[in-house]
């Protein structure tokens, strides 16, 4: 699950942060520029991203912290 949540789900979710800031700070939509409005596309993207972002609460919300730091002390060391 380390790689998937490495590789696949951190990238789509900051994609999608980066796109609701921009659509927030600017009005400016960056999948429907790319994709155009709400075309099926566009209306993937959004779907993946949400799928990822969801995924990503869940392992965050349930994954043992103590297991986490001990990975990340062994990497320190």
């Amino acid at each position: 699950m380390g790689a998937l949540l490495h590789y696949v789900l951190k990238p789509l979710s900051l994609i999608g942060a980066l796109n609701w800031g921009l659509v927030g700070f600017f009005k400016f939509d960056l999948v429907a520029w790319i994709f155009g409005p709400m075309t099926i596309w566009s209306r993937l993207i959004y779907a993946v991203i949400g799928v990822s972002a969801l995924i990503w609460a869940f392992v965050w919300m349930f994954s043992d912290d103590s297991a986490d730091n001990n990975e990340y002390s062994r990497r320190r060391n």
